[in-house]
Parts: C-alpha cells; sequence; structure tokens
C-alpha cells in the first residue's frame, strides 16, 4: 500500500549497478583468459540467472559482498556442456545473448525461463542466428522458449534489423566471435552499446560506423577489472519522483549516462525538469556522473524516433511523468513496449486510468494529456518490475491509498527500491 508523499523528497540515493553491464561482464569475463574482477555488480534477480547460467556451463564465479564477482574465465572454447536445462528466469537478456554463445559450442544446450520468457519472442534472434549456421529449435514451434540450440559451425554475415534492439545485436556480435568471417549488424536506430564497448576492452575487434557494429574474429578475450556505474533506468524513478514532487532535491551518485541510454534526460529536460550533471568522467568507455535533481513544473512533450531505443525501459515512468505535466504528450515508435515482461502500453495505459489520467493506447505508443488530479486505485502491475516501481512513483502525488500486487517483482532489477525511496520521505 502506497500513500502520497506529505513533503518533498530530500536525500541522496546510490542506485545499484547497471543491469545491462552487470550481465555483459559475467558473460565476456566467462569467454576471456584469466581472472576478472568486477565492482557494484547488480545483485538482482536477472543477472544471477547469468551467473547461474555460467557456473553450468563449467565457470567458477564468486559472488562476494557489496557487489564484488570475481570470474575465472575458461577462454572462448573452454564452456562445458550443462548437466541440466538453462534457466534464465525471467532475464530477456541472459535469453537472447548467450543463445548467440551457445550457438558456435562443440555441445547442444536446452534453454528456458520462467512464465514469462516463454511468451517473449525469440524468433528476432532465432532467424538472424540462423542465417550464420546455428541450429535452435522452439521447441513448441511458436518462436519462444524453451529453445534446443545445436553448437554447429557459425559464418560471418552482414544482417540489418528492422527494430534497434541492443539483445538481438549483442546475439550476433557474440555469435560473431565464433564465425569464420567479419560479422556485421545495422540498426536503424544506434541501440545501446555496451556490448560493443565491454567486447572491446576485453580485446575483440570490434568497430562501429553509424548504425553498423563489426566483429572480426580470431581475437581471444583478455580478463579485465570492470566497475558497473549506476543504472540510470534505477535512476529514472528518482529523476521523475523528484521532478513532479513539490520540494524535492535528489543527489544520485555516479550514475552511467551512456549516450545510447541517456533519453530519459534529455526527454525529461524537454519537460522542463531541473536536472544538473557533476562530476562527469569516462572509463572503459562508459560514462557517468553524479544527478541532481530539483522540482520542477512540466510541462507535455512529442517523444519518437531516434530517442526510443536510448530510453525503451524508461517509457512507463516517462508516462507517469506526463501524467503529471501539463500539456498533452504523445509517445508513438514504441511498439516495443508490447513485448517486454508485460505488453506495457497496455498496463501503464489500463492503470494510469485506473487512476484518473486522461490516457490512450495507440499501435506504437501512448497519448497522455496531462494536468488531472490522480487517486489512489488498486493497481495490477503484471508482475513487471519497470511497471511496479513507475506506479510506485505515480502513488505519491496520487490522492488516497494506492494499492500495488507483486511489489517483490521490484527484485528482478532493483531489490533495494522501496527502501531507498522510503529514505527520501
Amino acid at each position: 500500500m502506497k500513500h502520497p508523499a506529505k513533503t518533498g523528497l530530500r536525500g541522496t540515493v546510490t542506485v545499484p549497478g547497471d543491469k545491462s553491464i552487470s550481465h555483459r561482464s559475467i558473460m565476456f569475463a566467462s569467454l576471456a583468459e584469466g581472472t576478472s574482477e568486477i565492482t557494484n555488480f547488480l545483485e538482482g534477480a536477472d543477472c544471477l540467472s547469468t551467473i547461474d547460467c555460467f557456473r553450468k556451463l563449467g565457470i567458477s564465479i564468486q559472488l562476494q559482498d557489496q557487489g564484488c564477482v570475481t570470474v575465472h574465465g575458461n577462454g572462448l572454447y573452454g564452456l562445458q556442456p550443462p548437466a541440466a536445462t538453462l534457466d534464465t528466469g525471467n532475464s530477456g537478456t541472459t535469453t537472447r545473448l548467450i543463445s548467440g554463445i551457445l550457438a558456435a559450442q562443440h555441445f547442444n544446450t536446452r534453454l528456458t525461463g520462467d512464465a514469462s520468457i516463454q511468451t517473449r519472442p525469440m524468433g528476432r534472434i532465432i532467424d538472424p542466428l540462423s542465417q550464420m549456421g546455428a541450429r535452435i529449435t522452439s521447441e513448441r514451434g511458436n518462436g519462444c522458449a524453451p529453445l534446443f540450440i545445436e553448437g554447429a559451425p557459425l559464418h560471418g554475415m552482414q544482417y540489418t534489423t528492422k527494430v534497434a534492439s541492443a539483445q538481438v545485436k549483442s546475439a550476433i556480435l557474440l555469435a560473431g566471435l565464433y564465425a569464420d568471417g567479419i560479422t556485421s549488424v545495422t540498426e536503424p536506430h544506434i541501440s545501446r552499446n555496451h556490448s560493443e564497448l565491454m567486447l572491446k576492452q576485453f580485446g575483440a575487434d570490434v568497430t562501429t560506423e553509424d548504425t553498423t557494429a563489426i566483429i572480426r574474429p580470431g581475437r581471444p578475450l583478455t580478463a579485465q577489472k570492470i566497475h558497473v556505474p549506476g543504472d540510470i533506468s534505477s535512476a529514472a524513478y528518482f529523476i521523475a519522483a523528484g521532478s513532479i514532487v513539490p520540494g524535492s532535491e535528489i543527489y544520485m551518485k555516479h550514475v552511467g549516462i551512456n549516450p545510447t541510454r541517456d533519453g530519459i534526460l534529455r526527454v525529461a529536460r524537454d519537460m522542463g525538469a531541473d536536472i544538473t550533471l557533476e562530476h562527469v568522467c569516462t572509463g572503459d568507455g562508459e560514462t557517468s556522473a553524479d544527478i541532481l535533481i530539483r522540482s520542477a513544473s512540466l510541462h507535455g512533450t512529442e517523444i519518437g524516433g531516434a530517442i526510443i531505443p536510448t530510453l525503451i525501459d524508461e517509457l512507463p515512468v516517462i508516462a507517469v511523468m506526463a501524467a503529471f505535466a501539463q500539456g498533452t504528450t504523445v509517445i508513438r515508435d514504441a511498439a516495443e513496449l508490447k513485448v517486454k515482461e508485460s505488453n506495457r502500453i497496455d498496463v501503464v495505459t489500463r492503470n494510469l486510468q485506473a487512476m484518473g489520467c486522461d490516457i490512450e493506447a495507440t499501435d506504437d505508443g501512448m497519448i497522455i494529456r496531462g494536468g488531472r488530479p490522480l487517486h489512489g486505485a488498486s493497481l495490477d502491475v503484471r508482475g513487471d518490475h519497470r511497471i511496479a516501481m513507475s506506479f510506485a512513483v505515480a502513488s505519491l502525488l496520487a490522492e488516497g491509498e494506492t494499492v500495488i500486487p507483486d511489489q517483490d517483482c521490484v527484485r528482478i532489477s532493483y531489490p533495494t527500491f522501496y527502501e531507498d525511496l522510503n529514505s527520501l520521505l
């Protein structure tokens, strides 16, 4: 149960490590030669699924206190056949990226996940990987997990994606590590580039040209020290909360602001948010900064085109911001929201309507006419961590009591979210 904030939100928050970077650090370190050390690793359920899968593939991984992880890599060709089915839990990133690796191994693997994963589209990686020579079967014939992956020799190729997707791009690039020639992926817009940056850090021959990422096989990966910056997707909830709750001032330390991920900052500023970046630094190709948020009067905006891949996970909480902004906000070109942990277009629309917002769903987004007072309601977040956190933010200004079931789903990406939010009240 959530109640309105009686005063402004004030204080300092350290958001957990970036989920996308945490996944990749485990995967690439497992394929590297030598021992890698990872700090500020996100100990959320999704990233723990990645650790579990690579342990079952014969990698020794120690998870210590405070997000410190040691990975003893076995090299590109050192994975071992798993004794049982690999279970990726709720993690689409794990499922799609590991498929690119497993496609090239000398053994067969069965890969599955929870009920949500078993409904999420995997054809988007099965098709391009199959063009490289992979043998991947959707066991139920519906393009979803469970997947049966028969290891096979892979060929380099040029692939053009219809949708900008870091998961699709990364799966192909990882398969390209094992291919017999150059592999390239061209996107309509640039998606998050954590794989390219980190693969290069580990020693892979990766280059980019406009919206094309290119990998040349043949180089071994070498163990590294990786410090994971704070997750801007997690910071987004405090950017929204600090902006809409009057009298707020929130400071967040060491948040990743990679330009392929910083769309939330650009859109929030377009809406009139008061955001200051301090101590900006770039290390290992990833840029981070401390972020200061002060409350502000927001107004509607239009969101679409090339910026969408840079904020796809933040669109639910942006919709919440728009509900409290004056004027109309239009979100378009975001049909990808339909195939996340839930159909986020429908779930956001229904829940905001339940709270009294003037919002309508479109085929590829939402139209939100902001400025109406919202009231508490009993919500259905469909076990989706990003929906639950977005509506915890909405409840801060809703009149009366808001009931959010399945609150524990936030453990997927932000296990201490409620504690951090309550520390600001």
